[in-house]
């Protein structure tokens, strides 16, 4: 049996499942249950809860005060001597039992936080979802056999007074809640044809359901989002799924237009003190967050699997991966030997409860597999998205881009945040904001006085350096030299960290590698940033650095920035220590540079640098970087011959590692391995003293290859 892919789907809101108890249940069990559940659908009616439902309020008090006297009749007969035992009697009530499942399902259904708006629109499946759930409850009441009913008088006539509240009550959605419909339908058709509604019908249909605070927005996006993910995977062509989907779509671009226009205050609603504590508490105190990172992505893993190799990445990156035709483990190297993923319920407990304790709650599992995690707007298919999403969306990022380039810095503060927010995992809001001309106005405010405008404006154009036309856009305002001044002098280090991973997108062009290579400050900045930066700004730098060496005209740059020295430092074990894989992706850049005789040069100048590299490759546990290190000495060897040839054959330990990867590495790695051998040997078979021979194990099977090899 193939290993478990994911975590069964949620349940679609509306959708009223119901397990049936057993066919041989005893009374006894079944009448406790139905006890239960009707005690807790009639608290749902009382004080405070009564006001939880935003949408068809009439209806859920009804409800809840018909299981009220449901609770009623069930204690009666409960006190009865003997409990109901009939097949009858017993048939009857778990039909009961069935229809206050489904009650409890919709009811919790339309108070749900977050799903107001979905249920407002949907008030009349709603309705008669209610209407159907309550004709079981009577039908269940009247198949009651008379001797149940003879329990008690009071039994008989709660009964029938059940009967007909539940056969007669009128269930339709109220009249405040078919207006708030009305209004929607009337903004979603004003977004199609790109007209900006009126603020205050927006703001009456969010006060109507609850909605009065921008974090509460948030939540109900949130919902859609992962509510478009639940009806979207695995539907295929079904015309339903799709409709529901483009409405979907049109509410979150409602929310998000009514998000940014709306609101005038960023609220972030965290726990109590007391619960953060206890989060915190739990989380140990030797987990990195930067260890929680997805290695593709950079970005903290929302829903962590792990692969044949087994290492962990986030279940959207790697999919995307996988998708891309690549069969290898992305840190290892090694060819997966299965697609399957295996969820790493650990490490997302770890992750929950270091967020928690920052006051942030995690989505669910699965919301990265469509992207976020991630912006379910954005990586829709085309066909998903309607007239009226598009307008929207056009919209809102329109009055971003007026806040960001007239507005004061409270309202540039706000306006950035909401653009960083839309555009990091939506490939449609960042066009929508290339288009918008948002690109120059956000590297204006990379010299912003205020942290957080500067910050959040990086960020955004780090998402939009994602977009081919983003890259364009930044080129073209000449927005280079900006971000570079940003590495150097950013206010916070998560701006110079941003800043650094903006080069990494724009140098995927070699022909940008090249402009920016020309800047005299490009290069010396990101070696600043390696040689004193924090975990994630050096790994940063160095994927902009290892970028911009594509072009040959900047490794002698890199090379008199002080790149070697820089990239020396992080192998040392007291630069590592916050490393993880730092350290391989400090000899990957070592090799690219080594492959030019002048960073060739100065890897063999650096004292010990060579050694340790040796030390690497005996030690390291990765295949790619075991391809690293042998590469980087092929290159010392085809630069300057017999003076390295001579040295590396008196190095203890690297004849018996290359005999390894002769045997065992990849394909690649064992093509350079062979050849760095041949080297060593013929240059000892024409001097005095043989090369230094790996000891093999007795009966290897690897030492038996490596003869066959050579």
């Amino acid at each position: 049996m193939p290993p478990p892919t994911g975590e069964p789907k949620r349940r679609r809101l509306l959708s009223l499942p119901a397990v049936c108890p057993c066919e041989g249940i005893a009374p006894a069990p079944l009448l406790a249950s139905l006890l239960a559940l009707a005690a807790d659908l009639a608290s749902r009616g009382a004080g405070d809860a009564a006001g939880a439902f935003p949408v068809l309020r009439r209806g859920a008090r009804q409800a809840a005060r018909i299981a009220g006297l449901l609770l009623a009749f069930l204690e009666e007969i409960h006190d009865a001597a003997p409990s109901p035992a009939a097949a009858s009697a017993v048939l009857a009530l778990t039909e009961l039992h069935v229809a206050l499942q489904k009650l409890r399902f919709l009811l919790t259904d339309c108070a749900r936080r977050g799903a107001r708006l979905w249920v407002l629109v949907n008030a009349g499946l709603a309705a008669s979802e209610l209407r159907v759930v309550l004709g079981s409850v009577a039908a269940a009441m009247d198949a009651l056999p008379k001797g149940v009913l003879d329990a008690s008088l009071e039994a008989g006539e709660l009964a029938r007074l059940v009967s007909e509240q539940a056969w007669r009550v009128p269930v339709r959605p109220d009249a405040g809640d078919e207006r708030a419909a009305r209004t929607v339908r009337s903004i979603l058709e004003q977004f199609k044809s790109g007209v900006s509604p009126d603020a205050e019908d927006a703001r009456r249909v969010l006060e109507h359901i609850g909605v009065r605070t921008w974090s509460e927005c948030s939540e109900e996006i949130a919902f859609l989002e992962d509510e478009l993910r639940t009806r979207t995977d695995g539907a295929g062509d079904d015309s339903s799924s799709c409709s529901d989907a483009v409405l979907i779509n049109s509410l979150i671009a409602f929310l998000v237009y009514c998000r940014i226009v709306l609101f005038d205050h960023i609220d972030v609603a965290s726990p109590k003190p007391d619960a953060a504590a206890r989060a915190a508490a739990r989380c140990p105190d030797w987990i990195r967050p930067d260890a929680l990172q997805c290695p593709i992505t950079l970005d903290l893993m929302i829903d962590p699997v792990t692969v044949s190799t087994g290492q962990t990445y986030d279940r959207a990156s790697i999919t995307r991966w996988m998708k891309a035709g690549c069969r290898t483990c992305p840190v290892t190297g090694e060819r997966l030997r299965t697609v399957d993923v295996v969820p790493n319920a650990a490490l997302r407990g770890i992750i929950e409860r270091l967020l928690l304790s920052n006051g942030v709650s995690l989505p669910d599992a699965g919301a990265g597999s469509s992207g976020h995690r991630h912006g379910a707007l954005g990586d829709a298919p085309a066909a998903l998205f309607g007239r009226a999403a598009t307008g929207a969306a056009r919209l809102a990022v329109a009055y971003i881009v007026a806040q960001i380039s007239t507005g004061s810095t409270a309202d540039r503060r706000r306006a950035t945040c909401e653009a960083r927010k839309l555009c990091k995992h939506s490939g449609f809001y960042r066009g929508c904001l290339v288009d918008a001309n948002a690109v120059p106005w956000l590297l204006c405010l990379l010299s912003s006085t205020d942290a957080s405008v500067q910050e959040n404006a990086v960020a955004s154009l780090l998402n939009l350096s994602k977009h081919p036309r983003g890259r364009e856009a930044l080129f073209e305002a000449g927005g280079v030299g900006l971000v570079v001044d940003v590495i150097n002098v950013g206010a916070r280090a998560e701006a110079r960290q941003n800043a650094a991973a903006v080069l990494f997108y724009l140098s995927s062009d070699a022909e940008h590698a090249e402009e920016i290579g020309r800047i005299p400050e490009s290069i010396p900045t990101l070696v600043q940033l390696i040689r004193d930066g924090a975990h994630r700004g050096r790994k940063n730098a160095m994927v902009s650095l290892y970028g911009l060496l594509q072009c040959a005209s900047n490794h002698g740059k890199a090379v008199a920035a002080g790149a070697v020295a820089a990239l020396a430092a992080l192998l040392s074990g007291d630069r590592d220590r916050d490393g993880g894989d730092i350290g391989g992706d400090a000899v990957a850049l070592l090799a690219r540079l080594a492959e030019h005789p002048a960073g060739a040069q100065a890897v063999l100048a650096r004292p010990g640098l060579v050694a340790r590299v040796v030390e690497l490759l005996a030690a390291s546990a990765s295949r790619s970087g075991k391809d690293h290190c042998v590469a980087l000495l092929v290159s010392l060897c085809r630069h300057f011959g017999e003076k390295v040839v001579a040295q590396l054959g008196r190095m203890p330990g690297l004849m018996a590692s290359l005999y390894t990867l002769v045997a065992d590495g990849s394909p690649q790695t064992c093509k350079r391995a062979r050849a760095l051998l041949n080297m060593i040997h013929r240059h000892y078979e024409m001097g005095d003293q043989p090369p230094a021979a790996p000891a093999p194990a007795p009966a290897s099977e690897a030492g038996e290859r490596v003869v066959r090899v050579l």
